[in-house]
């Protein structure tokens, strides 16, 4: 029964292989993510860390930032 599932008539290198090969991609896509998304949370938090009237006002003023707060979606 395992080894009907492992070969799949001779087709299993091929359905394995794929499968593996969409985990690892899937995997690394999201830690390349992560990533990239921890690092522009820690530019964020030096740059508009305490986020006081001025830096909020100053945040606000600017076009990207108008645009991510003007889409109530969200993306």
């Amino acid at each position: 029964m395992i080894n009907e599932i492992l070969f799949m008539d001779g087709y299993g290198i091929y359905v394995w292989s794929a499968f593996i090969f969409t985990c690892l991609s899937f995997t690394s896509l999201y830690t390349i993510t992560k990533i990239q998304y921890t690092r522009e949370k820690k530019k964020f938090i030096a740059k508009f860390g305490t986020l006081e009237s001025e830096k909020a006002a100053f945040a606000k003023s600017q076009t990207i930032n108008k645009e991510i707060l003007s889409n109530p979606s969200g993306i």
